[in-house]
């Protein structure tokens, strides 16, 4: 169930309340919502990804949330018809990365050596850019060393690439293709520069 906009069977409908993935089915008991099944996950199994200390828990917790928020402007970015649109969800997620240079150290990982669920929520935001770095430059991490050198580590983690098949960056491609919107002109013509310097 990782093939972007396909249809959904009805026996995953009948799991998925919202209908969408990932759905973890547990004792015959579907989890859902990707934080919520994180959260389980952590709690389950050896090796807990999160830190020791509650505030470094909760702070861990919170930019999961902001990984979350930072997905809705991915969804936005590939939807978004016309320039005007498409220009302002470029400078979304160009500030929420900005905001997360802040946040880095040395790395490799967000918490330095240590891989965390952050890092796992990331995975797959970083994965969306390896597809739309195929389509153009739109500038987003120009500048932001620290995101580029984690985006780096993230895309060296066999954890985070072997989530998703190969075919995967094939099938985005193609799920973009379809909306109907800027990014997939942009695609369909070839000019991925559109004059973006950000």
């Amino acid at each position: 169930m990782n093939k972007p906009g396909a249809e959904k069977p009805d026996w995953f409908l009948a799991v998925s309340p919202l209908g969408k993935t990932p759905v973890l089915l547990v004792q015959q008991m579907p989890i859902f919502e990707s934080g919520v099944i994180l959260e389980f996950l952590e709690e389950t199994q050896p090796k807990p990804l999160h830190p020791d200390a509650a505030l470094d828990r909760a702070r861990h917790r919170a930019w999961m949330e902001f990984g979350s928020a930072v997905l809705n402007d991915i969804a936005g970015f590939y939807s978004a018809s016309g320039e005007e649109a498409f220009d302002k969800k470029i400078a979304a997620l160009r500030d929420k990365f900005v905001r997360l240079e802040g946040q880095l150290g040395a790395g490799p990982y967000f918490a330095g050596e240590r891989f965390s669920l952050v890092d796992v929520v990331f995975g797959p935001v970083f994965r969306y850019f390896n597809t739309f770095d195929q389509i153009g430059d739109f500038g987003i991490f120009t500048g932001l060393s620290r995101v580029r050198a984690w985006r780096k580590a993230l895309d060296r983690r066999v954890s985070i690439t072997s989530a998703v098949t190969n075919e995967y960056p094939t099938l985005l491609a193609e799920f973009i293709k379809r909306r109907n919107s800027q990014l997939s002109s942009i695609m369909q013509t070839g000019h991925p520069e559109m004059g973006h310097a950000h």
